[in-house]
C-alpha cells in the first residue's frame, strides 16, 4: 500500500468517528432534555356559555302597513290654447311660470277688430233675411186677397158667358162675336187665377227658405259672436301657471298650446304596489262591488299616511284611497290612486314645506288584519326562515312560516308556540344545542 493511499484512509476513518461521537453527543443531550421536562397540570374543561337576548313569543293580531311610493301630482292640469288666429294685445300681467292665477281673470286678449266687423256682418245678413220674410209674408197676405177678386171676376165671366150663350143658342138673340168676346174674357180671368193660385202655392215655400236663410245666418251670427268672444281667454279655474310660451304682439294660431294651468287644490300620488300584496292585503267591500263590471270596484276608501321621503323630519299628509287605475301584467304591479286630503295639505302648510307637485312620498296603506301572529324583529329570523329558540339555557334552531315582513319586523304565524325563548341577537353560524345565558329583555306583541 503506497502512502498516499494510506493517508486517504485514515481521514477518511478519523470523519466517520467524528460524525459518530457526535450523533452520539446529540442523542445523549436530548434524552437529558427530555428527562428535565415536567408536564404540564391536568385542569377541568368548564363549557363557556353564549350571552344571547332573548323575547318570549306570544300571539298578538295586527293591522297589515303596505309602503309604497310615488310621486305628487295635479288631479286638473288644463293646456290652454287660442281658439282663432290673430295677434296677441294683451297679457295678464303675473303670467309667469310658478305665479297662481285666479280663476275668470284675464290670461290674455287676441286683436278684436277682424271679428267686430265679421260680426256686424252677421247681424246685417241676420236682418236682410228677417226683412225678406216680412216682405214675403205680407206679399202672401195681398196675393190671398187678389186671389179673392180673380175668382169673382172668373165667376163674373163665366156667367155672362153662359147667359149670351144660351141666349144665342135657344132664342136667337145676341151675335157670335158677342158670344166670342165673352168667353175670351172668361178665358182671360181663369188664366189670371191660375197664375195667382201658382203664385200662392210657391209662396209659403219661399218664405221656408228665407227663414231656413234667415237660421244659417243666424248661426253665422253666433259663430261670429263666438270667435269675438274667444279674443279674450280667461283662466278656468283659480290655477298654478306651470308652462307660458307667449308674447305680447305675438301672431298665435288656433291649437298650439301656449299656457299650462295646474289645479293644486286636489292632489293625487299615483302608487304600483306588488300585486300580490294587493290581492292579499287590500280592502275591498264585496257588497258595494259592482256586479256588471270585470274591473276592480267596491275599494275602500281607507285612510292613508303620506310621508314626504326627503325630509329630515317626519313631514306627514293625510290621503284616502280613490280607485284602481291600472294593472301592468309585464311588471305584476297594480297601481292605486291616492287622493289628498286637501284639509291635510292646508294645516301642514303653514308649519313646514307644503305638499306640492313633483314630490316624492311614501304612503302608507293600512290593509287586512292579520291574525294570531307573533311579532319578531327582522334580524331574529333567517333568509332561510328559520329562527334559534332558547330550550333549557341550550340553543336550537327550528324552521317557521313567515306571514309577512314589514319594515325591521317579521310576522311568523307557525314554527313557535306561545311562551318560546326566541333568540333576537344575531349569530352568524352558531353550534346547535350550545350553552346559552339569555339577557330577558322583552316580550313580543304590541303594535308595530
Amino acid at each position: 500500500m503506497t502512502p498516499n493511499k494510506t493517508n486517504r484512509s485514515l481521514k477518511l476513518f478519523t470523519r466517520i468517528i467524528a460524525c459518530l461521537v457526535v450523533l452520539v453527543s446529540g442523542v445523549l443531550g436530548m434524552t437529558a432534555l427530555a428527562k428535565m421536562k415536567q408536564p404540564p397540570a391536568k385542569g377541568d374543561f368548564v363549557e363557556r356559555p353564549l350571552r344571547v337576548e332573548a323575547l318570549a313569543a306570544k300571539f298578538t293580531d295586527v293591522a297589515v302597513q303596505i309602503t309604497g311610493y310615488g310621486e305628487i301630482k295635479a288631479l286638473n292640469v288644463v293646456s290652454i290654447a287660442p281658439e282663432i288666429s290673430g295677434k296677441i294685445t294683451f297679457v295678464h300681467p303675473r303670467l309667469e311660470v310658478g305665479e297662481l292665477i285666479p280663476g275668470g281673470e284675464t290670461l290674455f286678449e287676441i286683436d278684436p277688430r277682424d271679428y267686430e266687423i265679421a260680426l256686424k256682418g252677421a247681424a246685417a245678413t241676420v236682418a236682410q233675411w228677417r226683412n225678406t220674410i216680412l216682405r214675403l209674408q205680407t206679399q202672401y197676405k195681398i196675393d190671398n186677397q187678389r186671389a179673392q177678386t180673380l175668382k169673382r171676376n172668373r165667376d163674373l165671366a163665366k156667367a155672362h158667358y153662359d147667359r149670351l150663350y144660351r141666349l144665342f143658342k135657344t132664342e136667337n138673340i145676341g151675335t157670335l162675336a158677342g158670344v166670342e168676346q165673352a168667353e175670351q174674357a172668361l178665358n182671360a180671368a181663369a188664366d189670371q187665377l191660375a197664375q195667382m193660385a201658382r203664385v200662392l202655392e210657391l209662396n209659403p215655400i219661399q218664405i221656408k227658405e228665407a227663414k231656413n236663410s234667415l237660421v244659417a245666418a243666424q248661426a253665422q251670427q253666433k259663430i261670429a259672436r263666438v270667435r269675438l268672444q274667444r279674443c279674450r281667454v280667461v283662466a278656468p279655474f283659480a290655477g298654478r301657471v306651470k308652462t307660458v310660451a307667449l308674447e305680447k304682439g305675438q301672431y298665435v294660431t288656433p291649437g298650439h298650446n301656449v299656457i299650462t294651468l295646474a289645479d293644486d287644490t286636489i292632489l293625487e300620488i299615483q302608487v304600483p304596489l306588488d300585486s300580490n300584496d294587493a290581492a292579499r292585503w287590500l280592502r275591498f267591500d264585496g257588497g258595494r262591488a259592482r256586479k256588471d263590471s270585470a274591473w276592480f270596484n267596491g275599494l275602500e276608501k281607507t285612510v292613508c299616511t303620506i310621508r314626504w321621503t326627503e325630509a329630515d323630519a317626519p313631514v306627514t299628509w293625510t290621503g284616502r284611497l280613490n280607485r284602481i287605475v291600472n294593472f301592468d301584467p309585464q311588471t305584476r304591479t297594480l297601481t292605486i290612486a291616492v287622493r289628498v286630503d286637501p284639509p291635510s295639505v292646508q294645516k301642514n302648510s303653514y308649519k313646514t314645506l307644503p305638499l306640492v307637485e313633483g314630490m316624492f312620498c311614501a304612503v302608507i296603506i293600512p290593509g287586512q288584519t292579520l291574525k294570531k301572529v307573533i311579532r319578531l324583529p327582522r334580524e331574529a329570523v333567517s333568509f332561510e326562515n328559520t329562527v334559534y329558540l332558547a330550550q333549557q339555557n341550550r340553543l336550537k334552531t327550528v324552521p317557521v312560516e313567515v306571514a309577512r315582513i314589514q319594515g325591521e319586523t317579521t310576522w311568523v304565524k307557525a314554527g313557535i308556540n306561545p311562551g318560546d325563548m326566541v333568540i333576537t341577537t344575531r349569530l352568524i353560524d352558531p353550534l346547535e344545542n350550545a350553552l346559552l345565558e339569555i339577557d330577558k329583555t322583552q316580550s313580543t306583541g304590541g303594535s308595530s
